[in-house]
């Protein structure tokens, strides 16, 4: 299997982890936090769609979902500045007490998702492995594993 195969297919591991394993968040924070994660898990799957030739090209649906992890990563250090406090949260305390270095990691989505070219399905297909890396890395350290 191919390494961006192998990325692509983690990053939708991750994505599909998210939606399984909801727990209904009521601290504001927490929900901010959690839909901001959803929103990247959509964009996620448009564009491995589109990779894995699952979904056929779309150009404009591509960039919008580019688009969105771009807007997303810069809103992450702002949804995560603060705890929120809610058994629903899946973000590890870590988070607050490693704070650069999850605003590094959460920099590496942006530069990823900044890098793909989303001008076709190849485009995409080849920038998915950085994009899937970026995100298994801050989840295997900021996020609480799924059951």
């Amino acid at each position: 299997m191919r390494l961006a195969t192998k990325a692509l297919a983690t990053a939708l591991t991750l994505f599909a982890g998210i939606a399984f394993a909801e727990v209904e968040a009521t601290d504001p924070l927490v929900i901010a936090q959690k839909d901001l994660m959803k929103s990247f898990g959509g964009a996620a799957k448009t564009l491995g769609g589109m990779a894995s030739g699952e979904v056929a090209f779309d150009a404009a649906a591509a960039e919008a979902a580019k688009a969105k992890l771009i807007a997303g990563s810069a809103d992450i250090a702002v949804k995560f500045e603060k705890a929120g406090s809610d058994p629903a949260s899946e973000a590890k305390p870590e988070i607050w007490t490693n704070w650069d270095d999850f605003v590094v990691k959460a920099t590496a989505l942006g530069t990823a998702a900044t890098a793909l070219d989303a001008s076709s399905a190849d485009g995409i297909k080849a920038g998915m492995g950085a994009i899937g890396g970026a995100c298994k890395d801050c989840h295997t350290t900021y996020r609480v594993a799924s059951n």
